[in-house]
């Protein structure tokens, strides 16, 4: 075949073969064919879109480019979990014990900081000694007991979603659905899951911003992960205001903590909790999601997900006595309050704005070869329908540097708004499609 034709073919608006696809990818992957080639079908792809069938095709070359982990030797069910990112997201941390708790193994392929969204991978690395680089064996073993870890992406796990994932990061074609389902799901497919729950986000700090096109990103994600046979839910999240108080790598990992440990903030255990008991449903330990609600509840009310959590850390090399004395951990050289700029009710919170503060601050990375500072973050214990009296304090910054302090505390004053009348409450699950 002629990698020509098939860039000038889906250029033209046609639709590929599952043979001019494998073909392709197989081929770019084995270094044949050029970058840039490869970079002109992604932007063809980009431009001109693929057909269910065609992403589905695509999923599976990328899939299968390397090796699919098989867990079919774990008697219990594996049910994966991915969400399209945000500020202050730590679901992951949460949900994982809670459905080990619960009987359901979990399996998680995570990945690092992308823009002004944090990273599961950066988070857990905050913990000392966790190991987020294990290879394959490694990931059977731990599946076995405790059955739940996050790692990152190994060389071996869908290296064609490595190669493409970087090249369209710098030819601007990140934001394509078919593209980024078939990223997505070569890698959760990889994992070796029976099922899968997507939280896709929505709202000003999440990668879909409307609501009309991350209903769009759910329904091609789940309709890839059946296409394979692969039981799956999305729920629809709200995104629009950091999840929890706290945002920052340690600083979100502290909040999970303290959620095991039964402290409640709604918005936060709201989407943890339906997150979790959508893999309890899955997993058959629940009829229903509700069900599997209730037995969240239970689960870290008992004590019995918090247990679970320290076994997790334990089985990937974290320090135990960190996560348990979270109190305990080094803390940044400054603490800079955060005060309300007007007497009135939050109206609106940009996520964006917030998530961009916090990589100025040094929690995230403007390169990826940034050193991350894990203790640097925010804690912003204001919500929208909050109401503040001008001066009030809303919250604090902690960080190393002076000058990277009030580039952040300026930038997340500025991205909070105020009215005289108090705003509608947001609503946090969107949507679920079965």
């Amino acid at each position: 075949m002629n990698p020509v034709e098939i860039i000038i073919k889906k250029r033209d608006g046609l639709e590929l073969t599952d043979e001019e696809l494998r073909f392709f990818i197989n081929s770019y992957t084995a270094g044949n064919i050029p970058d840039y080639q490869a970079a002109a079908l992604l932007m063809a792809i980009f431009i001109r879109g693929l057909s269910p069938h065609e992403t589905l095709t695509l999923t599976k070359s990328m899939l299968y480019s390397g090796t699919v982990i098989d867990l079919s030797h774990i008697p219990e069910q594996k049910i994966g979990k991915h969400s399209t990112g945000g500020v202050g997201d730590k679901t992951s941390l949460i949900i994982a014990p809670i459905a080990l708790a619960a009987g359901v193994k979990v399996p998680q392929i995570s990945g690092r900081g992308l823009g002004h969204t944090g990273g599961t991978l950066d988070k857990m690395e905050s913990i000392p000694g966790f190991n987020t680089r294990l290879g394959i064996e490694d990931f059977k073993r731990i599946m076995q007991d405790p059955g739940a870890l996050i790692i990152g992406q190994t060389s071996n796990i869908a290296p064609a979603d490595k190669l493409l994932y970087s090249l369209r990061d710098v030819v601007g074609a990140v934001p394509s659905i078919p593209l980024i389902t078939a990223s997505i799901m070569s890698k959760k497919l990889a994992e070796g899951t029976d099922g899968l729950v997507l939280d896709i986000k929505t709202g000003s700090g999440a990668f879909m911003k409307s609501y009309e096109d991350a209903k769009k990103l759910a329904e091609s994600l789940k309709g890839t992960a059946e296409g394979f046979g692969k039981k799956c839910i999305a729920l629809l999240t709200e995104m629009s205001q950091p999840l929890g108080y706290k945002s920052g790598n340690w600083y979100e990992v502290h909040e999970s903590i303290d959620i095991l440990r039964g402290e409640y903030i709604e918005d936060l255990c709201e989407i943890s909790f339906a997150l979790s008991g959508a893999m309890i449903m899955l997993g058959g330990k629940a009829g229903s999601i509700e069900e599997g609600i209730e037995l969240s509840r239970k689960l870290v009310a008992s004590g019995e997900a918090y247990d679970w959590f320290v076994k997790i850390i334990k089985a990937q090399g974290g320090d135990v006595e960190t996560v348990k004395h979270p109190e305990a951990y080094p803390v940044s050289k400054i603490r800079e309050s955060l005060s309300a700029a007007e007497t009135g009710y939050i109206s609106a919170i940009n996520g964006y704005e917030i998530g961009m503060a916090l990589v100025e601050l040094g929690a995230g990375r403007v390169k990826k070869e940034d050193e991350i500072d894990h203790k640097a973050g925010l804690f912003l214990k204001a919500k929208v329908g909050d109401h503040f009296n001008e001066g009030q304090e809303i919250g604090y910054l902690d960080g190393d540097d002076p000058v990277k302090i009030e580039a952040a505390y300026k930038r997340i004053l500025g991205a909070i708004s105020f009215s005289a009348e108090k705003p509608p409450k947001l609503e946090y699950i969107k949507e679920i499609i079965y």
